[in-house]
């Protein structure tokens, strides 16, 4: 199920292919990004390729004419079990959707590609685009800061902190003050990032920071006010131009108002004094274990604040934990609205990106 750039209006004389890893906090930006293109570019075409299993989840969004989708198949594990085995799903996405990618290319033969714009973790995205003399323009959708110590991970190792177990507590208190654009920073802080199933990951994506050299362009979704001496520092050393592209989040939107009803949390919200709600959003993916959860929600339920509390998984048993407490809880909200509404006064979050930048917003 796809739309054929081929049957695009004749006006349209750069046609571009995003390729997005296959993950939301990925592929939303990715749209984001292309919607803000083709809004400024009425000769764009992007085509905007997902897998079968993603069309399904995000094929009835509301987009511009001029994105259209193209489909791979559905040959990696399944968004809803992904996290039983996460280094089996970075394999599967990084051996298994080449081929059906660069088959999606040849299609296009008739209508040449401007560029790929790729996200930096699909490894084998520059590879496809050098064999075919086609740009690639690489989305790294996080903190430039992040992309630097991701590069000096070397450096790490040569101060003896790229360590494979934790480190005692009076190390934990060590400064790591030589990675380029990284302020100081506690060896502790860098923990989740460098160690247990987190070195695992970072050692599978680990290429892909190899294969960054190869791309003709970098983008980074930050503004260069947040992170100047991260993005000097990627300016410098790459030999391609880098652009802090400002935050890649849908809030041209905000202002729209909604066309029909208000959604049930959004009434809620009309109804809660100036400042009061805490809005709570743990992530779409990676959650707490269960002990961890059981705090939060004790200590939510204990402290009496009003919230609104998005559980993407687990709504119903996280109400009964709830039941009787100053609160509502969705599976899913409009979430740089409900942080635009006047009767939020807070965000508890995952610390992922995008949303820090919808907080920031």
């Amino acid at each position: 199920m796809h739309t054929d750039p081929r049957k695009a209006q004749s006006s349209c004389v750069r046609h571009v292919v995003a390729m997005p890893w296959p993950g939301r906090g990925h592929i939303n930006p990715m749209m984001n990004l292309c919607k803000r293109l083709v809004s400024q570019d009425p000769n764009l075409l992007v085509t905007f390729v997902v897998t079968e299993e993603w069309l399904g989840l995000i094929g009835s969004d509301p987009k511009p004419d001029m994105i259209h989708f193209a489909t791979l198949p559905n040959l990696i594990p399944s968004e809803l079990v992904r996290a039983n085995d996460l280094t089996g799903f970075i394999d599967a996405v990084y051996t298994r959707l080449e081929e059906p990618f660069e088959h999606l290319l040849d299609r296009f033969s008739s209508q040449p590609l401007t560029a790929i714009i790729a996200d930096t973790y699909v490894l084998w995205a520059t590879r496809v685009g050098t064999q075919r003399n086609i740009p690639v323009v690489s989305l790294w959708i996080m903190p430039a800061t992040l992309l630097s110590l991701f590069l000096h991970s070397d450096l790490l190792a040569a101060h003896g902190h790229f360590l494979v177990e934790p480190p005692s507590e009076s190390k934990e208190d060590e400064i790591v003050d030589y990675i380029p654009g990284l302020a100081p920073t506690r060896l502790g802080d860098l923990l989740q990032i460098f160690h247990c199933d987190s070195n695992k990951m970072f050692n599978k994506f680990k290429p892909c920071f190899h294969e960054l050299s190869k791309a003709k362009y970098l983008l980074v979704p930050s503004a260069y006010e947040l992170e100047p001496k991260a993005i000097d520092f990627l300016t410098s050393k790459f030999n391609f131009p880098v652009y802090a592209t400002g935050p890649l989040i849908p809030f041209p939107d905000v202002s729209a108002g909604y066309d029909s009803k208000k959604p049930y949390y959004i009434q809620w919200l009309d109804g809660q004094p100036e400042s009061s709600v805490l809005y709570i959003s743990q992530g779409s993916f990676l959650s707490g274990s269960e002990t961890q959860m059981e705090e939060l929600v004790g200590g939510v339920r204990e402290s009496g604040v009003r919230f609104l509390w998005v559980a993407r998984g687990g709504e119903l048993k996280l109400k009964e934990a709830l039941e009787g407490s100053s609160g509502v809880v969705v599976s899913w909200c409009d979430q740089l609205r409900v942080l635009c509404h006047v009767a939020v006064g807070g965000f508890w979050t995952h610390c992922r990106f995008n949303s820090t930048l919808e907080g920031i917003y």
